[in-house]
Formats: C-alpha cells, sequence, structure tokens
C-alpha cells in the first residue's frame, strides 16, 4: 500500500512539473515558440518542448521565468545562447567559424562540375585516314 501511495505521489509530482500558467495568450505562443526553437543540449537532436530529459525541463522552466520577467523572446534566446552557446538555438548565424558549413556544400557542387565538364571534353580524334596511311607506310617498310 505504501509502494502505490509512492508511486502515486512521485506521477502526480512529475506531471505537476511542466504545467505552466500565462498571463495572456501571447505569452503562451511565445513560450510554445521558444521551446520548439530552443533544442536540447543533452538529446542534440530535439527541442526542449520534446525532449523528457532533466536539463530540457530545467530550460522549460527558464524560459518560463524569462517570460514571466517581462523578457522578449528575443532576450530570452541572447540569455540561452550565453548560457549553453549557439548550438542551443536551430538558427545558428553565420560567423567566421561557421560559414564553411554554409559555403562547404556549395563550393564541393563547383568543384564537382568543373571535374564533370572537364572530363567531357573530349579531343577531336585524328584523322584515320592519316592514321591508316602510317600504318600501311610502316607494314610497307618492315617488308623490304
Amino acid at each position: 500500500m505504501v509502494t502505490l501511495l509512492w508511486v502515486i505521489t512521485a506521477f502526480s509530482a512529475h506531471a505537476a512539473q511542466d504545467k505552466f500558467s500565462f498571463e495572456s495568450p501571447e505569452q503562451r505562443e511565445s513560450f510554445l515558440r521558444l521551446t520548439a526553437e530552443l533544442r536540447c543540449p543533452m538529446c542534440q537532436n530535439q527541442n526542449i518542448a520534446d525532449s523528457d530529459a532533466m536539463i530540457a525541463h530545467d530550460m522549460r522552466r527558464k524560459v518560463y521565468s524569462l517570460l514571466k520577467q517581462g523578457k522578449t523572446e528575443q532576450e530570452v534566446i541572447a540569455f540561452m545562447k550565453s548560457r549553453y552557446g549557439d548550438f542551443v538555438h536551430y538558427q545558428p548565424p553565420v560567423t567566421a567559424a561557421t560559414l564553411w558549413l554554409w559555403a562547404g556544400p556549395v563550393l564541393f557542387i563547383f568543384i564537382a562540375l568543373i571535374v564533370v565538364v572537364r572530363r567531357k571534353t573530349v579531343t577531336p580524334p585524328e584523322d584515320m585516314a592519316a592514321k591508316l596511311a602510317k600504318a600501311d607506310e610502316m607494314l610497307e617498310r618492315e617488308k623490304e
């Protein structure tokens, strides 16, 4: 009986963990938008809205508290980036360090096109009649 009570208490505490109340529908929309575009540092390819990792729970609570303090979405994103790095935001900025991620595929395609075009360029074949005449001349020399 005690075990059953303990399990029920644990599940109710877990379920109540992420229940947030908002002052306005706009604030709720901001929260949902932010939790969808912030990445969980532990899961790496899952946003904090979908992640069940403890750090995602902490990040959701922090987003909620920052919005309750009146912070804008950009201020919340800036806070999360300063705390967890640019990786936490699904839309990373273009910087000198990340430029190769953007330019690399384009550069690769450009080089591949150059290689393909150069390989398709065929040198014009020599005149076949001239080759046959040369071969006949060589045969005549051998007969002598």
